[in-house]
């Protein structure tokens, strides 16, 4: 699914739980993947979770409640590959 969302070069690529029932070693593998696009291709990535461990990877996280920005802060130390 990543292949065919990035084959045409997006500026922006839009993931719904990228890592949804996925075990712990390939959610990183996914989570490294998409970082590498952000980082090599210069993807902007928006990424929808419920996951701390995902969330933590964002530069930037935005904390929605019943729908209604609660936070929007930057990740000043986020994980890196």
């Amino acid at each position: 699914a990543i292949a065919r969302a990035v084959v045409t070069g997006p500026a922006v690529l839009f993931a719904d739980e990228p890592t949804g029932n996925l075990d712990t070693a390939r959610s990183r593998e996914v989570m490294a993947l998409l970082r590498r696009l952000n980082d090599e291709r210069g993807i902007t990535l928006v990424v929808v979770t419920h996951e701390a461990d995902v969330a933590a990877w964002a530069r930037r996280t935005v904390r929605f409640v019943d729908g209604v920005v609660e936070s929007d802060r930057p990740n000043l130390e986020p994980v890196r590959c």
